[in-house]
């Protein structure tokens, strides 16, 4: 290539890099360097799509068929902020000004949070989107009544849909959300936090102020793991936007996980109110199935023989497979041998089984499972939940409860 040539060459990228500085996924896409590709899992709704076709056509086409994709996002949803500011960008740019995301004079604290937008719906598709092969490592096994689960990585600010496909999760679809204005994490009532754990879609609330969008889905927040480590605070919903906003940046709630409108409708179809599970995570685990199943497998080994010590009536068996750290252990265990004394058999039937990896950075895993207690005086059915925690190498239960 001629020098002068070089020079325009140069001369053309300089004006667009402004505006696509934001958006390195689009020279991975261009050399295959990337994470992710078009050629992966179909967009979640029509605005990603065009967005993301925006800035890949301003990088291998031009100007011209930039424009044109989003204007095609704002003649769906012209109440869509980033796209807007995207147009105003590329029109800059038409005129030999090129800029990113608007003039320097406007306000960081406006335009900011619409380029972490901005970052994390292109990033989804053009950088770092999870192989739809693989499996989200906190979903262990779900029961039969769960017919989806959703998961939340709150670093790519996601919201994942699984199948529940004979216990294992099946990659559906997903959706970019909004989170708590303060992070992850959440400790106290209005610490404007989102909480990490695992929860229960429970059921909605109609009715509501526009801000809210459609209706709210509450979430079991606190659980009974946040309640034992002092965690409080209320009202943590999965929620929509005001009927003037299309969407809200990243972190821009008071802890609710938020959607736009259009892609509430869509999730409600996968939500079983009071069954299905929201795991949310800081930064979700994707393994691949061969490594999922072995972790799954090392967990129901343990699963299986604490069900085992306890049909053998060896008491000793049965209280190894609890933490020192269990609340009330010796309690706990002075109660269990006299309960066994009194026994000839005891068998242990197990239907409903959910085991969930558990969030927050320790070998935790949560299991939740319908317990049918037979013996030779006693018969009873409950619903219960465990806690285990990995120590020295094996698994064994912190917590231990009985739930409604």
């Amino acid at each position: 290539m001629s020098a002068p040539s070089s020079f325009r060459t140069a001369l053309r990228c300089s004006r667009y890099f402004a505006l696509v500085a934001f958006a390195t996924a689009a020279t991975a896409l261009a050399d295959g360097s990337g994470g992710g590709s078009l050629g992966g899992p179909a967009f979640s709704n029509d605005a990603e799509a065009y967005l993301v076709r925006t800035i890949v056509n301003l990088r291998e086409v031009g100007l011209k068929s930039a424009l044109d994709e989003i204007d095609k996002v704002l003649a769906r949803n012209p109440n869509f902020r980033l796209g807007h500011l995207i147009k105003g960008d590329l029109l800059m740019a038409s005129a030999g000004l090129p800029v990113a995301f608007a003039a320097k004079a406007a306000s960081a604290n406006m335009v900011g949070p619409l380029q972490d937008e901005a970052r994390v719906r292109l990033a989804r598709y053009l950088v770092n989107a999870p192989r739809v092969d693989y499996m989200p490592a906190p979903l262990l096994q779900l029961a039969p009544d769960q017919q989806h689960a959703l998961v939340v990585d709150t670093s790519r600010s996601r919201l994942f849909v699984y199948a529940n496909d004979l216990g294992r999760p099946r990659y559906i679809t997903d959706f970019y959300i909004s989170l708590g204005k303060n992070g992850i994490d959440k400790q106290r009532e209005g610490d404007q936090k989102t909480p990490i754990g695992v929860y229960t879609v429970l059921p909605p609330k109609e009715k509501l102020p526009d801000f809210y969008g459609p209706l709210a889905l509450p979430l079991s927040y606190p659980n009974e793991w946040d309640r034992i480590h002092g965690r409080n605070g209320h009202g943590i919903w999965v929620h929509g936007t005001p009927s003037e906003t299309y969407s809200r940046p990243p972190w821009a709630t008071d802890g609710c996980v938020v959607l736009t409108n259009e892609d509430l409708a869509r999730l409600l179809k996968y939500v079983d109110v009071s069954h299905t599970p929201i795991v949310i995570e800081q930064s979700v685990q994707w393994v691949d199935p061969t490594r999922w199943e072995t972790d799954r497998a090392s967990f129901m080994s343990a699963f299986n023989r604490w069900k085992s010590d306890w049909e053998s009536m060896d008491t000793a068996r049965y209280l190894a497979n609890y933490s020192r750290d269990f609340r009330g252990l010796d309690r706990w265990a002075a109660r269990k041998k006299r309960v066994a004394s009194g026994k000839s058999w005891i068998k242990v039937g197990v239907d409903e089984l959910s085991v969930f990896a558990y969030p927050g950075g320790r070998d935790l895993m949560m299991v939740t499972f319908e317990q049918d207690y037979r013996s030779n005086n006693m018969s009873k059915r409950t619903h219960k939940q465990q806690f285990w925690a990995r120590e020295a190498g094996r698994w064994r239960i912190v917590h231990e409860a009985v739930v409604s």
